[in-house]
This record gives structure tokens, sequence and C-alpha cells, in this order.
């Protein structure tokens, strides 16, 4: 696709009023790179931005200023922080975005004769400043001063932070690609009324159907937030995009959609799918299973430790299993799963320590550096056991639970190793992380979107449409519109940006091939 680069002498008057469109809300600082397992615990957050002097740093270096995303923490205080200062020389004064209109104060800030060096950003801050021209083009600075970032990062994330064939952006993937969600049953209800966990859709509504007949209680809870998943991919509807002959399909034209849509709505007549699915928080849907109010829920695993915990107190000989992918009519199983670039790490075009920043962030990524940004030290922090990294208590917690937040680039290949020692702070969590990803090997599909860069118009419609067709599939699951209605529906849906967002991105998927 041809993203032309607007480059103007009002660069950042334009971004002002285009940043939030393309974010979609005024608090567009975009959501965690990590869920809950890794999330900041409480703390009082300090953006002062007095100039730093050095402390701790090379002499002959300058000091930089770095843009952060919001997070309850100061940055001053961090373990992390002062490590990484150590480690490559450089003082760094950190400023965190706020809570709310978060995209309004990073143009402020961008556009401000105060001087930032470097900014993380998310996929639509990336865009926005990259094609304003506030981004520095960083081919020849990698070039000069990235060799550990090259090591570390894979061409094709590059590729993600590449406009008009220049890169602006050293793209952090996170953890990798992991399943997060599966359905979990209880396993005392199965064996009292003599039932197997269910292999296919057909099983599963058997088994829904005989829980709700002997125990009266709701068969199946799901949250609005999830309601595609375990079942929805036995009809073959995965990942927001699907390769169909060659071409890009969104799932709000894919036919198998409401194929989908039907079955649910017959379990939700039926009485088989928790009425109140449409309303239910992901917490109130925990509350039913933990309160022994529903039998199966789809579990995320980062909810497992707290989850499980809760029904065990309230019921001390429940047992609960995780239900393996269901299989298709095929036979065969299949995961969808997302391995999009979470994070952006820009350099200012204003910045006057461009060469410098580059340094900064190449440094670190050196092996040994960025290892101990990951897990902190061995024996201190973490330990070894069975070739697998398991954190130390409560001292990893106290100063490396904020430590994505300093990520800037990850080492693709062993950052999904190191990572994993965070699910390893609660063995019910190990447990639920462990088993979902040996219950998915061989069956992932990953959205083939994955790997694209940025891209006008499915940054600005994305959200809009994402949170249209969500409503909408809500609204026929529950019976309040028919499914008849969904060609209308979906007319609606093309003419407000879906057929703009599908063309532009099969434009893309087309200059891949």
């Amino acid at each position: 696709m041809n993203l032309k680069m607007k480059k103007t002498s009002a660069v950042l008057t334009a971004i002002l009023g285009f940043a939030l469109v393309l974010s979609g809300c005024g608090g567009g600082g975009g959501g965690t790179s990590e869920p809950a397992a890794t999330e900041p615990s409480g703390g009082n957050t300090n953006t002062s931005t007095t100039e730093g002097s050095n402390s701790g740093g090379s002499t002959d270096k300058p000091d930089l200023r770095m843009i952060m995303q919001y997070g309850l923490f100061d940055p001053k205080t961090e373990y992390v922080a002062k490590y990484i200062e150590e480690r490559t020389g450089f003082h760094v004064e950190y400023e965190l975005l706020p809570a709310e209109n978060a995209d309004e104060k990073l143009n402020l800030m961008v556009s401000s004769k105060e001087n930032y060096d470097i900014a993380k950003l998310n996929a639509a801050q990336f865009y926005n400043l990259a094609s304003a021209g506030a981004l520095e083009p960083m081919d020849e600075l990698l070039e000069a001063h990235g060799n550990y970032i090259k090591q570390s990062i894979k061409p094709e994330s590059f590729a993600s932070a590449t406009i008009d064939g220049k890169i602006y952006g050293i793209p952090e993937t996170g953890a990798g690609v992991s399943i997060g969600e599966e359905l979990v049953v209880r396993q005392d209800w199965l064996d009292e009324l003599g039932l197997s966990i269910p292999t296919n859709r057909d099983e599963l509504y058997t088994v829904l159907k005989t829980i709700k007949e002997k125990k009266n209680v709701i068969p199946l809870t799901l949250s609005k937030d999830s309601i595609y998943g375990d079942i929805a991919a036995t009809f073959g509807v995965l990942t927001d995009w699907k390769e169909v002959e060659g071409k890009l399909v969104h799932r709000a034209e894919q036919p198998e959609m409401k194929e989908y849509i039907t079955f649910m709505n017959k379990l939700y007549k039926e009485g088989l799918l928790d009425t109140e699915t449409p309303l239910n928080t992901a917490q109130e849907s925990i509350e039913k299973f933990s309160g022994g109010k529903a039998a199966m829920y789809k579990l995320a695993w980062w909810n497992a430790g707290s989850a499980i915990a809760a029904l065990q107190k309230n019921f001390p000989e429940a047992k609960t299993s995780i239900i393996p992918y269901l299989k298709g009519p095929d036979g065969k199983a299949v995961v969808g799963a997302k391995a999009n670039v979470t994070w952006y790490i820009g350099i200012l075009k204003s910045s006057k320590n461009k060469e410098a920043a580059m340094e900064f962030l190449n440094a670190k990524l050196e092996p040994e550096t960025f290892k101990g940004i990951a897990l902190g030290q061995e024996g201190v922090h973490y330990e070894v056991k069975d070739d697998k990294y398991y954190p130390i208590l409560p001292i990893f917690n106290e100063q490396l639970n904020n430590a994505s937040n300093f990520l800037t680039g990850v080492d693709e290949e062993k950052y999904p190793i190191y990572w994993q020692a965070r699910v390893r702070k609660d063995p019910v969590l190990q447990a639920h992380f462990e088993a979902f990803q040996k219950n998915a090997e061989g069956l992932v599909v990953v959205d083939p979107m994955s790997t694209a860069p940025p891209i006008e118009a499915v940054s600005k419609n994305l959200l809009k449409l994402t949170t249209m067709l969500d409503d909408n599939v809500l609204q026929f699951i529950s019976g309040a519109k028919p499914i008849e209605q969904y060609d209308q529906f979906l007319a609606q849906w093309r003419a407000e940006g879906g057929a703009d967002m599908v063309a532009a991105a099969n434009e893309w998927f087309q200059s891949t091939k």
C-alpha cells in the first residue's frame, strides 16, 4: 500500500485533531502488553521532568528524555530504571502519559519546545506521529548503532514498523504468540451426572443441555468481551482477518459468522448460555462460575489463580477441568491467535540526541543487559529449575513488577522464555497457562494481518468497526435483533468504513506476495 508521508510545516497542529480519531478514544494510551499477571501494582505516579544530572551515567553521554505509557509507578524509584542506567551509562528522565486524554498530552509534549528524545507508542500513536513527520527514520541509525537490535528483532517485525520503505520505529512484540483463554468446566458436576468432557460442538450442546436439566444452574457463562474463541473456532471464525483464496476477509464478512451466531442464539434461547452475556463483565462471569451459579466459563489464564481460589474457598470439594479445544465438523481443532506488535519505540524528529538515543536503545538489547531487565539477577530475583525460570518472591514482584514498561523492543527468541517466569508466581496460574499452550500445540492459526504496518484506513476505522460488530453480534445472539437482519447490518458496516478497511488491508496483503 502506498502510504505517503504527510510532512508539512504544521506537522503537529494536524496531529492534535487526527490522533484521537485514529485511537478511537480520548484515553488512547493503549492496552497493556501483558495481561494481569504482569500488570503494575499500585503506587504514586511522578511525572517530574526536571533536567537530569547524569547521576550514575557516563559524563560523556547526554541525558535522554523518554515518553512512556501510563502506569501507577514512579520511574525514578524503580529498580529496573536504575539497573538500565548502570548497564547502559545513560541517565534517562521518564515522563508517563496520563490515564485520560493520553493522545492529547502526547501531542502537546511532542510539539512543545521541551526536548524529548524517545517515545513508546501504541500503533495508532505511532502511525499518527510517523505520518506527520514527527519521527526520525531509523534505517541509517540502526545500521550504525543497532547491532543488538537487529540481532534481537525479526525482519517481519520490522516490516510492521516500515512506512513507504523506511523504518520509523523499533517494534516490540511482547511475549510472542500465546493462547490466552480456554473453556473450563466443573468436573465434579460432570462426574455427578456421568458426563464426559465434550470434544466437539454437538457434544458440548448435549453436556450443556443435561446440566441445565439436572443441576438448575447456568450451563455456560461468558462475558460481553469474550464472545469468540473455542466455540466460534469450530465454525472457522478465528481472528479478525482470515486468508481465503489469496485474499483477506474480515470476520464480519465471513459466511461462517452467521452460522456461529445462529448456533449461539440457539444456546441463548434454550437457556444454555447465560442470558446476561450481553451485559456481563469478565469479573461478573468469574463470580458466577466461582460462586457455583455456572458450570462452564471461558477462563483467561491470567485470571485462573484468583478464580480457582475463589471457587475452592466457596466449595472446597469442587474440581475443574480444562476442555481441550473443540473439534470442528472435519474432526480437527484450530485456535486463532494474534501476533501483533504491541508497542513501537520511536526517536523524535526534534531530538537533539538521535544517535545517543539509538545507542541507548541498542545497549538495552545487549543479551545480558536485556536478560537483567526481563528477569533481574539470578539468585536474587529468579532461579532456574528444570531449565525453567522461576521468580523468587516477594522481591521479584517488588522490583520487577513494572519491568515490562521499560522494555523498548525484546529479544524475540528469548523473551517468550524469560517472560514465563511471570506466570510461575502462582502454581494454579502456571498450570493453566501451560495447559492452554500444550492443548494448542499444532492448532494455532495466526491472524495474517499480524505483520502489517499501521495502515490509515485500518487504523482510523478498526476500533469503531470492531465495537459495531461486537455490539451487533451480541444483539443477534440474544435475539434483540433477528439474525435475518445480519446482511442489513453488514451493509451498514461496509458503508461506515468496512469496505475501505478491507480494501486497504488487501492492498497491503497483495504487496507482500
